[in-house]
């Protein structure tokens, strides 16, 4: 964590600690509980390393978690589960923010009742200090879809595409504008689903309408799989290059197989576990982190063939 001294951000964080203390009065008063409401939908393997970040504290911890999220990716039931947490006077509240106006209001509620909040994953640094938030957790969408866009250029792709597969969330959105500007003009855009079904039968037609494509990038894991395995099915000298957003043990061995070029890192075990053990220190002891401008980066990082074969073993754990 980088750590610097500003007296503004400490005073406010007391602040909103004590208020923060009588509001969770409900509870024990050495028992800390932190909730959790994100979008990821139940499908999404990338959620499944956050849960796992966030158990682990917990149970190294002695913390109390809830995590909540919509069966299908929807802002309107994210903004019922956050008043329920709200509601419920948590001692902590970790949000993502796909949609900055659909949940401003909902997680300003959390920070005006005195009840800390970390933003992780979507959302980004100045919403979290505009929303009163401690800080964001995760990576800035367009700068690493800017990079994605830079690398697919040096390997001379002209016709490159992103497939976007959970429509309405900015983030994703982000790194494909990103992955544009990274090319130098407007990539076309897939939109997709989770649904590995849906999105194989999306994917096999936009390619037989595009057979110039020469490279995809995903925006997710599972995605990601899916693409690999339409791509096999095409022959070696026409299959479009591949990189993607997120990790797993079939993308890492995609990586050392060279099927797939790098696979986009974020950490998503630290938002998970560094927000558990953050509103502990808060609680029991009074303690903090200071983080500069209201950022605590957990990535990018380029996973390629030289590091595949090392992480897939955490991969399997869903650690990375």
């Amino acid at each position: 964590m980088r750590l610097f001294s500003t007296g503004r951000f400490v005073a406010a964080l007391a602040i909103m600690l004590f208020a923060g203390c009588i509001a969770a009065g409900q509870g024990r008063a050495d028992e800390v509980r932190v909730a959790f409401v994100t979008h990821g939908q139940p499908g999404d393997p990338y959620w499944t390393i956050i849960r796992n970040g966030m158990n682990d504290a917990a149970t190294k911890l002695g913390v109390t978690v809830d995590y909540k999220s919509p069966s299908t990716f929807s802002t309107e039931e994210m903004r019922r589960l956050i008043d329920a947490a709200v509601a419920s006077r948590p001692d902590g509240i970790v949000v993502s923010m796909p949609d900055e106006a659909a949940l401003s209001s909902a997680v300003e509620a959390a920070t005006k009742a005195g009840i800390p909040v970390i933003i992780i994953d979507a959302g980004g640094p100045t919403l979290a200090k505009k929303l009163g938030a401690l800080f964001f957790m995760g990576q800035f969408e367009f700068g690493t879809g800017l990079a994605a866009g830079r690398r697919a250029h040096e390997v001379l792709a002209k016709h490159p595409l992103c497939i976007d597969h959970e429509v309405g969330n900015v983030a994703l959105e982000a790194r494909c504008h990103g992955f544009s500007s990274g090319f130098g003009f407007a990539a076309p855009v897939l939109k997709s689903s989770l649904d590995p079904v849906v999105a194989r039968k999306a994917l096999t037609d936009y390619l037989a309408q595009n057979p110039d494509t020469d490279f995809i990038l995903t925006l997710g894991s599972a995605s990601a799989e899916v693409a690999l395995e339409v791509i096999r099915t095409l022959p070696a000298d026409t299959r479009p290059r591949l990189g993607t957003f997120d990790l797993s043990p079939k993308v890492l061995d995609g990586i050392s197989s060279g099927d797939i070029l790098w696979g986009i890192d974020a950490q998503p075990f630290l938002m998970g576990y560094v927000p558990v053990m953050t509103f502990n220190l808060l609680k029991r002891y009074r303690l903090a982190p200071i983080v500069t401008d209201n950022f605590y980066p957990t990535g990018p990082s380029f996973v390629e063939p030289r590091d595949a074969t090392a992480m897939r073993l955490l991969s399997e754990a869903a650690i990375r």
